[in-house]
């Protein structure tokens, strides 16, 4: 690690250098450093394959035990991933080694779940749009379902084998209000997802719909994510847990045995702190729902983000380094189609960045306002703006920092750009080893899956004459 006071590791527009602390800086600075210097080293990043994401195992493991441990008290409870936050095999697979189930949304991704060895008892399958033939595999699975709302219940009523183990709840919306990115928040008054429980009528049909259907078991509910503050989530599970104790008070049984919590703990993207923690989580739900932990409920978990995106970064090469009109340009290869939501709302999901030169060390040199540029060819394909780091040249590296959830692993083939390939890695002392997740996409992939083996059908429609 170069020891030189100029060096600026990583800066963000929106939150400088000086908002994080010289210890946060040698961090990840360094532990980023010694993976990009194996990666070149081993011909994992360079010329040929100018961009690539990383996974920290050992950071992964680490986040999952302190999950783990703040749930320690709850007698009953099962912690799922939300596969779309790493809707990779490997990675699923590492996370079912360490205890955790999965949650899904589609039939892709219970496929994914399913590849990865996570039994079906440990699925729970929630989207809005479930199909005839999504519910019927599920419940043929034993895959437990959150209904998200009462027309499909009666879809599941139509469909539900008689000896279905599955555990069948319903989605709830407490309608609480949205945190500060609207697209992040599932509680408003309007949101898509749930049975909207503060319009007229719906908290009586729902009481009816537990009613009629004794195997109806668990009630769900999300708030939402990144950008919701605690007490905003602790608030929408402690309305669902009084709905609960609503609905077993009139039957006078105890027919809901379990609540699906939801995840939703949002991610410090400012500098390298952990925050909120998942116990700063536990103590926002004790205080809003004190009888949650006592067992009365056994408890689902679907965190996401929280798990993985401290985890992970994505390394890309400078291709160019330009200037336009009086602004200095760095032109990489990580833009928005690894880093979509940041290039598309960069006020909503700012990253930092970190330099690099050509050998994979921490660029020194006084640190220059500069446009981190993406390869789309779009004018917005900005990742951060006036970043003050070391001017990146031709061949230096960029290091975008957090991005261990949704970034590479769901990336958007605008331009027909390739896929980065995705690696794991773990650092014993002196030694990085690397370990294949996804290979990089290739040329011949992107023309299948853009239909080269029908190139010639649209010509057999015949029609029109063909220009001369």
């Amino acid at each position: 690690m170069n020891a030189n006071l100029d060096v600026v590791p990583y800066a963000n527009a929106q939150t400088q250098t000086q908002t994080q602390t010289q210890a946060s800086l040698t961090s990840s600075a360094e532990r980023a450093s010694r993976v990009l210097r194996h990666a070149l080293d081993n011909g994992l990043l360079g010329a040929h394959q100018p961009a690539a994401g990383f996974l920290d195992t050992d950071g992964i493991k680490d986040t999952v035990r302190a999950l783990h441990a703040a749930f320690e008290a709850a007698p009953d409870v099962l912690h799922t991933f939300a596969v779309k936050a790493s809707s990779l095999v490997p990675v699923l697979r590492l996370l079912a080694e360490q205890g955790m189930g999965c949650e899904v949304a589609s039939p892709g991704e219970l496929r994914l779940a399913l590849d990865a060895g996570c039994a079906p008892s440990r699925i729970v399958l929630d989207s809005p749009a479930k199909t005839h033939a999504e519910i019927a595999e599920a419940l043929a699975l034993g895959v437990a379902l959150n209904a998200d709302n009462l027309d499909e219940l009666d879809r599941i009523d139509a469909l539900r084998p008689a000896d279905c183990v599955s555990v069948i709840g319903l989605r709830v919306n407490p309608q609480v209000g949205g945190g500060s990115i609207g697209a992040m928040s599932t509680a408003t008054s309007t949101s898509k997802f749930g049975v909207a429980l503060r319009d007229e009528g719906a908290r009586a049909r729902v009481h009816q719909a537990f009613a009629d259907r004794p195997w109806l078991t668990r009630l769900h509910a999300h708030v939402g994510s990144q950008g919701c503050p605690l007490e905003l989530i602790a608030e929408g599970i402690a309305e669902t847990y009084r709905l609960a104790e609503e609905i077993n008070g009139r039957l006078g049984r105890r027919q809901i045995t379990s609540l699906d919590i939801g995840g939703g703990l949002p991610v410090n993207f400012t500098d390298d702190t952990v925050r909120p923690t998942y116990d700063d989580y536990v103590t926002a739900l004790r205080t809003a729902v004190p009888g949650l932990f006592d067992g009365r409920y056994g408890l689902v978990t679907e965190f996401g983000r929280s798990l993985l995106a401290k985890n992970g970064f994505i390394a890309a090469r400078v291709e160019y380094a330009k200037e336009a009109g009086g602004r200095r340009i760095a032109v990489t290869h990580a833009g928005a189609q690894t880093a979509t939501r940041t290039v598309l709302m960069p006020g909503a999901w700012p990253l930092r960045v970190g330099a690099f030169d050509a050998d994979g060390r921490p660029k020194s040199g006084p640190a220059v306002p500069q446009d981190v540029a993406g390869p789309c060819c779009f004018a917005g394909d900005v990742v951060a703006e006036a970043c003050a780091l070391p001017a990146l040249e031709e061949g230096d590296f960029v290091v975008l920092y957090d991005t261990g959830a949704y970034y590479f692993s769901t990336t958007w083939a605008y331009n027909s750009l390739p896929r980065p390939a995705v690696h794991g890695y773990a650092i014993d002392g002196a030694t990085v080893r690397c370990a294949p997740v996804r290979d990089a996409q290739t040329l011949d992939e992107i023309a299948a899956e853009s239909g080269v083996r029908h190139a010639d059908e649209l010509l057999a429609l015949g029609g029109a004459e063909p220009l001369s």
